[in-house]
């Protein structure tokens, strides 16, 4: 049987493993430094959730979404920046239940939408919202600004 998971808000203790997380994630290694201070700034900021997944006190998952008000939905849109679980933690639910804690917010929050975008080579990932009812609905372009 598995140990009963509780989902918290993050807190300034957390950077360390968050940032181990988003390191994996990412597959590449932050500046700690830079990414310790828009961490703390963003736990400062009310449209900013990073909430994480805890098993008998160890840390083994982790959401973000930011709020913003959006003209073309008319209201207010969260948008999940990061989800990461621990690869010995997948498959138990973990992000299931960080996705639910974070639609109890947007409900809270009176969001229109909740939006995530995911790599194109993360099929896996793609599935699992699909499967949470997110809807594959727009493509996402991104350009580098510091290559300029």
């Amino acid at each position: 049987m598995n140990a009963p998971v509780a989902i918290r808000k993050a807190n300034s203790h957390d950077v360390r493993t968050i940032f181990d997380f988003i390191c994996d994630l990412e597959k590449t290694e932050l500046d700690f430094d830079a990414f310790r201070s828009v961490f703390l700034h963003n736990l400062t900021d009310p449209r900013v959730h990073y909430l994480v997944a805890e098993i008998k006190q160890e840390i083994v998952g982790f959401i973000s979404c930011h709020i913003q008000y959006l003209l073309h939905h008319a209201g207010k849109v969260g948008e999940i920046q990061e989800l990461y679980v621990k690869p010995a933690y997948r498959s138990q639910q973990i992000g299931r239940k960080l996705v639910e804690a974070l639609e109890e917010i947007g409900k809270r929050e009176k969001l229109v939408n909740l939006e995530v975008t995911s790599n194109q080579d993360r099929t896996h990932t793609h599935r699992f919202y699909e499967e949470l009812t997110f809807e594959p609905s727009h493509f996402k372009f991104v350009k580098n600004m510091q290559e300029q």
